[in-house]
């Protein structure tokens, strides 16, 4: 048997260009939406992953409206008043939570090994989960305010203030999946990574005035 053997010029030749290996903003447009694609068939194919999208806001509203409310408000129609714009904030926190733990699974399922063997953008991954975390976030915030107006709580204002709270929210809670995703890709397990970001997200939720004013 002989091997054949490439040439210095051959070699050169075989070697993708540099060039070629860039990718622009159209490709990386495409890899996004192919990506977010991808994890909502995931959604699709494991609906209890929507579970917490879907059911913590009505568990948070009942369990603050109406065990908490009258011992922290003394009413609980005024403390609806108070309590939901609050909670679009800490529904955007709760979602934050799971994902870091589904980026670390990834890497130790050797998803994201794959992924580095694909011609594709290095930011689309992440991008993706960004946009895909975007649409389950207004699903759950869309929820949460249903729910909550079926309960008696009233929209005092015009539509054009109304989504901009919703967009604040949703840049808020989307600015948390930054940091989620960070523990993901620099703590080695799933359970350190929920671990961590109860430490790092409970303060934020209780030590806040989501659920009782500070003002004396």
């Amino acid at each position: 048997m002989t091997t054949a053997t490439l040439t210095p010029s051959r070699a050169r030749d075989a070697r993708p260009p540099a060039e070629d290996s860039r990718i622009g903003l159209s490709g990386t447009l495409r890899h996004v939406g192919a990506l977010t694609r991808r994890n909502l068939m995931r959604i699709k194919a494991d609906p209890e992953s929507m579970f917490d999208a879907v059911l913590m806001p009505i568990i948070f509203t009942v369990l603050f409206v109406y065990v908490f409310g009258g011992a922290m408000a003394g009413n609980q129609d005024d403390y609806k008043q108070y309590l939901i714009p609050g909670l679009l904030g800490q529904t955007g926190l709760t979602l934050a939570m799971a994902v870091g733990t589904g980026l670390n699974s990834d890497f130790q399922t050797g998803v994201m090994d794959r992924f580095r063997t694909l011609p594709i953008g290095r930011a689309s991954v992440l991008l993706s989960k960004i946009v895909a975390e975007t649409l389950r976030g207004l699903l759950s915030f869309a929820i949460l305010i249903g729910f909550a107006m079926c309960i008696g709580f009233e929209v005092r204002t015009g539509p054009l203030e109304v989504l901009a709270t919703i967009g604040l929210a949703l840049v808020f809670g989307m600015s948390i999946v930054w940091i989620s995703m960070l523990l993901g890709m620099a703590l080695r397990s799933a359970q350190a990574v929920q671990g961590v970001a109860m430490l790092v997200l409970m303060p934020m939720q209780f030590g806040s005035s989501i659920f009782a004013s500070t003002r004396g």
